[in-house]
């Protein structure tokens, strides 16, 4: 059982790094060249134009008063509206409807990988150098090596056009309808921007085989990757819990491998897989980008690189920060995780 004390040591961590985070955005923005001025008035506006734009944004004003307006914005995530890719849109809005996309690809990408990753591991250090493990390695290098630019397309190509398995782009079938603000089938339940839980909650069964029919393949080409490492990871921390004293003793009193292995040595493997399964639920989030733009997602990651891409200063901030919120988060939930596997850890 967690302490309430040590959830709210971990609680309170976050905010000098969020703190951080948002400096350092702040900083980066405005040394970086460009004008947001000019940019949402265009290079033919005049200078009257262009001077009463800087002064409706406070761009004239000091810079600590700019830095100051900025983390109260960030604190209540108003990061005014976006100057190029949604223009006129709020940063919010835009982010809510894009980042939920993301979250999904990647909780489906960590699921094959932990699916996959965690047996694989276990299996492999149980079997130590057998064909079994050797195998197991050589498949979790290569799901490391192989990049998502050439395993996607390549997947696209033999499980979807060659054996018509899956689709090869999008996240629902083009006859369902799926609106903006995510009401499914003309519906005004509020949903959540996850197409498999809102067609779940609907009760909507052709929409959910189809939004899970869509999502597998990228989650598949993510998840490869995830499992990868993670197998690995499991492997070593495995090799060495098996060679522990209380290993040997419980199989010295006449208990069963396979009950030792799950029920004495499995827990105590865990604690460093979940390092890497929450920095690589993080690196999913913000590294989507090549995942989402092969399938045709418009996710969180896309709209990034796109507004980097226009100088779109608000919407890049505000989804930097998303990020770096959910980073913070992920790590909360991995100390917690550490806490509850491992009781010493608090102390």
């Amino acid at each position: 059982m967690v302490s309430k004390r040590f959830l709210l040591k971990r609680l309170l961590l976050l905010v000098p790094v969020l703190f951080g985070v948002a400096t350092l955005v702040f900083a980066i923005l405005h040394l970086a060249p460009g004008d947001p001025a000019r940019i949402i008035v265009g290079q033919r506006a005049s200078a009257e134009q262009l001077q009463q734009v800087r002064t409706e944004l406070g761009l004239n004003d000091p810079l600590w008063v700019q830095y100051v307006r900025f983390l109260t914005d960030a604190a209540t995530f108003q990061f005014g509206d976006s100057y190029q890719i949604a223009k006129g849109t709020p940063v919010r809005e835009v982010v809510s409807e894009t980042l939920p996309v993301t979250i999904e690809l990647a909780l489906f990408g960590q699921f094959f990988g932990l699916a996959l990753g965690i047996p694989l591991g276990v299996v492999s250090a149980v079997k130590q150098d057998t064909l079994t493990d050797h195998a197991t390695r050589i498949g979790a290098l290569t799901g490391i090596s192989v990049p998502i630019y050439w395993s996607g397309p390549l997947l696209i190509l033999f499980l979807s056009t060659y054996l018509g398995w899956f689709p090869a782009s999008g996240r629902i079938g083009a006859t369902i309808f799926l609106d903006n603000s995510w009401q499914l089938l003309g519906t005004e339940l509020p949903l959540t921007g996850l197409v498999t839980v809102d067609t779940l909650l609907l009760g909507n069964v052709d929409a959910f085989l189809s939004a899970v029919t869509h999502l597998l393949l990228p989650s598949l080409v993510i998840g490869i990757y995830s499992m990868a490492l993670i197998s690995r990871m499991m492997r070593s921390s495995m090799l060495e819990v098996i060679r522990q004293d209380y290993i040997r003793t419980a199989r010295a009193k006449g208990q069963g491998a396979r009950i030792t292995v799950l029920k004495h040595g499995f827990r105590n493997a865990l604690i460093p897989v979940v390092t890497v399964v929450g920095i690589q639920f993080g690196s999913l989030l913000g590294g989507a980008v090549l995942t989402e733009t092969v399938f045709g997602i418009a996710g969180i990651g896309t709209m990034l690189v796109e507004a980097i891409g226009a100088t779109d200063y608000p919407l890049v901030q505000g989804t930097v920060l998303t990020f770096a919120l959910l980073f913070t988060l992920v790590n909360l939930g991995v100390d917690v995780t550490y806490s509850y596997l491992d009781p010493r850890i608090e102390q």
